[in-house]
Formats: C-alpha cells, sequence, structure tokens
C-alpha cells in the first residue's frame, strides 16, 4: 500500500492496532483540548515565501546538543513502544540513524537502553523519569553512560499521571485484564496478533533492570507511575548533574518563565513540551510560546519543541520562530505500527523532504538563514497574533 503523508500512516496504524494500543498512541489527556490545540497552533502560522531566489541546492544541516543532525528534528521518547511492534526502540533507533538524526529512549522503554546500543550507532539520548528511590535514576544515568548515550532529557511535567479518559474507554490497565472487551478487541486484529501479541505483554524491562525488578508489569507500572517523586524541585537539577556529565536539558518546560528559571540553573537547554497533550488539558501548545521563550533565554541556550508535528513545514515554522528543532512522537510511531522498520524509515524520509520542498518554496535554502521574517505578519502589529496564537 502506498502512503502519501502522515495522516496515511495514522489511518493505517488504526487499522493494524487494537484499539485499546491505537488508544494509548493517540490519546489526551481529558477533553484532549490540547492536543487539538497543538496542532492549531502551527495551523494558524502563515507563510510568507520570497521569489526569485537560487534554491537549486537546499542545506537542512544543524547542530543539537553538539550532535550534527541531517535535519532539525529528534526522534523523541515514547513509553510502552512494545504494544505496536517487537523490538520498537530497536527499529526507531536505527531509522534514526539512518535519517541521520538522534534518537531519545524513554525510561518507560520496553527494551534495555545497553540492547538498543548495540542496536544502532547513532547518537542516543536518554529520557529520564524520578522516582521517590532516586537509587533508579542514579542507576539509570550510569548505565547510559556507559554506554554512549550523548544527552539526558529530564521530565518534570509529570508528578502524576494526567487523566486519560481513554484507558477506562478501552479498558487499558496495567496488568492488562483479560476482559472479554479487550479478548474481543484482539481477536478482530489477527495481524497483530500474528505479529506483536505472540511475543507477550510488553515490559518496561529498562525500568525494571535500574530498579532491580523482576518480570511482571505490574511491579513495574507501579515503579513507573505510583512512585513518581512528586517533590523533585529545581534545587534537585543540581543532583541530576552530579550524576551526568554529558548535555542535559529539561523536558515539559511550559512556560516562558519556567523557561528563563531553568537557563539560570545548570542545564543546556529546555523541551517545549506539554507531553503531547497527555498531561495537564488546557495547557498552551509549545509553538505559542516557542518566540517569547528564545527571547527570554540566553544565546546557545538550546531550545527544542514538540507536540503536534505532522509536516515538513511544521518543522519549518518551529525554525523560523527561533527553536533549534523539534521532536518527533507520533508521528514515527503511526510508521511503525502500520510498517514496522520501513514505515519508521519512510515517514522520516516523508518530512525531510516535505521540508526541503517548503525551503525550496520559501526561497529559503540555508535553514540557518529560516527565521521570522518568513512568516507572515512579522512585520506588523500583527505579529504576536500570527505566530503566538493569542486569539486562538
Amino acid at each position: 500500500m502506498a502512503f502519501s503523508n502522515i495522516a496515511d500512516y495514522r489511518s493505517a496504524a488504526k487499522r493494524f492496532l487494537p484499539g485499546f494500543a491505537f488508544s494509548y498512541l493517540e490519546g489526551g489527556a481529558e477533553d484532549e483540548i490540547t492536543m487539538r490545540r497543538n496542532r492549531l497552533a502551527f495551523e494558524r502560522v502563515m507563510l510568507a515565501p520570497r521569489v526569485l531566489v537560487d534554491v537549486t541546492s537546499v542545506n537542512t544541516k544543524v547542530t543539537l546538543a553538539d550532535t550534527m543532525a541531517a535535519w532539525p528534528a529528534v526522534v523523541g521518547p515514547t513509553g510502552l513502544n512494545g504494544l505496536y511492534r517487537h523490538e520498537a526502540e530497536e527499529t526507531l533507533a536505527r531509522s534514526a540513524c539512518a535519517a541521520g538524526l538522534p534518537f531519545v529512549l524513554s525510561t518507560a522503554s520496553t527494551s534495555l537502553l545497553e540492547d538498543v546500543r548495540k542496536a544502532s550507532d547513532g547518537d542516543l539520548w536518554l529520557q529520564l523519569y524520578v522516582q521517590q528511590d532516586r537509587r533508579i535514576a542514579e542507576d539509570m544515568m550510569a548505565r547510559a553512560k556507559a554506554s554512549g548515550f550523548s544527552t539526558l532529557l529530564l521530565t518534570v511535567d509529570t508528578p502524576v499521571t494526567g487523566q486519560r479518559d481513554h484507558y477506562a474507554r478501552t479498558g487499558l490497565t496495567l496488568p492488562l485484564r483479560w476482559t472479554s472487551k479487550l479478548l474481543w478487541d484482539i481477536a478482530t486484529h489477527p495481524r497483530w496478533t500474528a505479529t506483536v501479541g505472540v511475543h507477550g505483554v510488553p515490559e518496561l524491562v529498562n525500568l525494571a533492570r535500574s530498579a532491580r525488578l523482576g518480570p511482571g508489569i505490574e511491579a513495574q507500572a507501579a515503579a513507573l507511575s505510583r512512585q513518581m517523586d512528586m517533590s523533585l524541585n529545581w534545587s534537585d537539577l543540581a543532583w541530576v548533574r552530579r550524576h551526568w556529565p554529558g548535555k542535559l536539558l529539561v523536558k515539559g518546560i511550559q512556560t516562558v518563565a519556567d523557561a528563563a528559571m531553568a537557563s539560570r540553573h545548570c542545564v543546556d537547554g529546555v523541551v517545549l513540551s506539554n507531553h503531547g497533550g497527555r498531561q495537564l488539558d488546557g495547557a498552551l501548545s509549545s509553538l505559542e510560546i516557542l518566540a517569547d521563550t528564545v527571547s527570554s533565554t540566553p544565546s546557545g541556550f538550546i531550545v527544542l519543541i514538540d507536540g503536534g508535528i505532522r509536516r515538513g513545514s511544521d518543522i519549518a515554522k518551529a525554525v523560523a520562530l527561533g527553536g533549534h528543532g523539534v521532536l518527533l512522537g507520533r508521528a514515527p510511531l503511526y510508521g511503525l505500527a502500520a510498517s514496522g522498520m520501513s514505515g519508521v524509515s519512510d515517514v522520516l524520509s516523508m518530512l525531510r523532504n516535505e521540508l526541503e520542498i517548503c525551503l525550496r518554496l520559501l526561497g529559503c535554502p540555508n535553514i540557518a538563514s529560516l527565521d521570522a521574517s518568513y512568516l507572515a505578519g512579522t512585520r506588523d502589529s500583527r505579529a504576536r497574533e500570527v505566530y503566538t496564537g493569542e486569539r486562538l
């Protein structure tokens, strides 16, 4: 089957996955206001193309956290990917490496970080949750350091899990409760059962190793959620820095004030993120606070964003507003679920091709020159409305 865009891959993923698995991939918090706003913010930003510019060649290379990337994107951290394909993280890491991009492994991965390193020679980053027993996070940082991971993303927007109504609707629980509804869901998706379900319920093996837990998703899920350290605060960044010598970014920043606060601590940058609309419903999109964040933080401070990236032009818009790059969450997972490694590779290829087309049509052959002057309205009083979404 031919796929023309990310939306096609989403449709294919929905057909392949049982309802509970697709709901976990796609669902947001509560009424999903923020999840929709993430897309709407990109749709509201309009472009201002230049013409009669030589665009024979296009340069999309950037530096992200001291790593050269082929284009300004990172395959971002997502959890429980074993619901979509067996050895999902290895597949994502290989595809990211082939595309010239870093890959971020989640604390909630279903593959060991050591196995992901064996699978890929690319630049690997680790996303870290901090549990009440901080020895778990310390061990995970030590393992990542020993495996050559270059960058740590400390996630700070999950002291508790957001209210996700779709869990109740689909019957998704950890561990899975074998209800008649769930069994029917699986039985009506035989391709998924034959390729994914046959391997059993995926486990949070990465967390389990650092927490010294045995097999069994129930205890692992408890360590991830009910035992999160809700006391984590700004002063604890010094503790993280003592255990992590590489690049350190704070992920889950949702206000300009917090981004500025992070820049005054011992970190290298931030990821503006509302967790894909899966945590606090009603929060702003990352794109809406991007321009003000860049202007409120020092030059050289890394600012990445995630949430709602579905087109190459979305990446161009983020860069034009001052972002160093974007994290890709759901989009690669659509490809993973639909077609495995070929699907992930195709999704990444699509996004890069669309980005190059966008740059040519903008009359901006070098992404290093892309700025707000390529956005409609940035030269007059309408600028703030256009690219911060005040009237959304």
